[in-house]
């Protein structure tokens, strides 16, 4: 089965990559893995209070994942598969794609407005060469009318 390969994170852009890739999902019989990478930054901490922020960081992923799964379930009858990574982004991104032989799209959320696409967008196209899998980057102003007509 093919599978698309979202990032789950906080930007608002993530939420259109996320309908994107249930949409295609389940038009093309395929699936979904939800991908969040936490940045090795937020634990160089005391070994306790790092685990306390490893742990609050898992949690609040997963409570976020809960709501795009349910949606993905009710909506699209497409049951996404949480994968929580530790590292930089990009790094987590390539090793997942090198792990995970069933994924065959990788879906990215560009900001809108004047900030540009966003970061994972920039440094990820900049290395669209090195992937052995194509890139589908979705707008993060479209509207879901206009995304239903493109899935």
């Amino acid at each position: 089965m093919r599978k698309f390969l979202v990032i789950l994170d906080d930007s608002r852009e993530c939420l259109n990559a996320m309908r994107f890739a249930a949409m295609r999902a389940a038009h093309t019989g395929g699936g979904v893995t939800i991908l969040s990478v936490i940045p090795p930054e937020e634990f160089n901490h005391w070994i306790g209070v790092g685990e306390i922020m490893r742990a609050e960081a898992r949690e609040r992923i997963e409570v976020h994942y809960e709501v795009f799964a349910k949606w993905m379930r009710d909506r699209q009858n497409v049951e996404p598969e949480l994968v929580i990574r530790e590292g930089e982004a990009v790094a987590e991104i390539m090793s997942q794609i090198s792990e995970d032989q069933e994924i065959g799209v990788l879906v990215l959320g560009a900001g809108a407005g004047g900030k540009g696409p966003g970061p994972l967008v920039t440094q990820l196209t900049r290395q669209a060469g090195e992937l052995p899998i194509p890139i589908t980057i979705v707008p993060g102003d479209l509207s879901k009318e206009r995304l239903e007509a493109i899935t």
